[in-house]
């Protein structure tokens, strides 16, 4: 396979209206495929596009009416763009995914220089290892949208915030991440929010996002990690029961997710081999050192050992939260689970 570009550098060239002959974009996450797809429409002029811009979908068009709308030349313009969209599907019933791109082969690989070709195919990785030795023979693009996680899509959201041109508070990058999750397109929206409001080059504190999106900046996921790391049980309780009179915008299932990450990061820093700051903010794919403080403080109130329990704990309540084993009212059973954290079995603590 062609090696893929980044969403950053791909998004800068056709910024600056530089373009390459082919795009595949494939992958899980469809918010990176959209956007690019939309900047590589853009190209072409709004004043251009009755004649330049070609919209076509893989389930209605043949692989050959691609190739012919691509060897078309542009009207009164120096390109034209030609997007095919739900390639995924292929076109049933005489091709498949991989079929419909390997149809494509052998334009890519000599593609005409006055078209750009955009490929989408979204929901899961392009599979055709002829198409992509085409792809890089002919000097396209090849960009993978993974989908992002816990551990990755605030490195994602930072990178979007410094191209709106502000900066984020570590807490507050936490707070928006555990409010919305990895759904990039409710992240950005929150972010555009924000950037209305605060203007160029402010930086997005806790206050920002409590004022302007509703989040709590005192009572959320990430100030209940805090307080467990610290082993601050009447503050645990008292986020809690805050959750419990807001149910609607505090469900059990999201904040389990956000545990079970903190404390698997906690069980990675405890095995890793480098525990100095540099050698733990890699071990756990972090991107400054104050996203350590409640990993540091963690290892002083719980031993390997209990992060095990904890973890152990933390897959039973996310079962019996969702009605598995268990009738008790989530909060009931989230009260249980926060006692239990803050007294684990295991082995004794181990202070560093």
């Amino acid at each position: 396979m062609a090696d893929a570009a980044t969403f950053q550098s791909i998004s800068a060239a056709l910024t600056k209206g530089t373009a390459a002959p082919v795009y595949i974009l494939h992958g899980e996450e469809g918010y990176y495929i959209d956007m690019l797809s939309r900047q590589i429409e853009a190209l072409v002029s709004e004043g251009d596009r009755d004649f330049n811009l070609t919209v076509l979908y893989a389930s209605q068009t043949e692989p050959a009416a691609v190739v012919e709308a691509c060897k078309r030349y542009p009207m009164m313009a120096d390109r034209q763009v030609v997007v095919v969209r739900e390639a995924q599907g292929g076109m049933p019933p005489r091709f498949g995914a991989a079929a419909y791109l390997k149809a494509l082969a052998d334009y890519v690989a000599n593609p005409t220089q006055t078209t750009v070709l955009c490929i989408c195919f979204r929901g899961a990785e392009a599979k055709s290892a002829e198409f992509f030795r085409s792809l890089q023979k002919g000097g396209g693009v090849n960009f993978i949208s993974k989908k992002l996680n816990e551990r990755t899509v605030g490195a994602a959201v930072v990178d979007f915030v410094k191209s709106r041109g502000l900066s984020i508070d570590a807490k507050a990058l936490a707070m928006l991440c555990d409010y919305v999750g990895a759904d990039l397109s409710r992240l950005y929206n929150e972010v555009g929010k924000l950037t209305v409001s605060l203007g160029q080059g402010a930086m997005i504190t806790p206050e920002a996002v409590e004022r302007n999106i509703g989040i709590s900046k005192d009572y959320n996921a990430f100030e209940l990690v805090s307080a467990l790391a610290v082993h601050d049980a009447a503050k645990a309780f008292t986020i809690t029961r805050f959750f419990r009179a807001d149910p609607k915008n505090n469900p059990v299932q999201p904040l389990c997710a956000t545990l079970f990450n903190y404390f698997s990061n906690l069980l990675i820093a405890w095995y890793s081999t480098d525990r100095s700051e540099r050698g733990l903010m890699q071990a756990l794919g972090f991107r400054w050192p104050g996203q350590l403080r409640d990993i540091t403080a963690g290892m002083r109130v719980y031993g390997p050992w209990q992060v095990v329990e904890i973890i152990s704990l933390l897959r039973r309540f996310d079962a019996n939260s969702k009605g598995n084993g268990s009738r008790l009212d989530p909060y009931d059973l989230l009260d249980d689970l926060i006692f239990h954290i803050l007294n684990p079995i295991g082995e004794a603590a181990v202070v560093i």
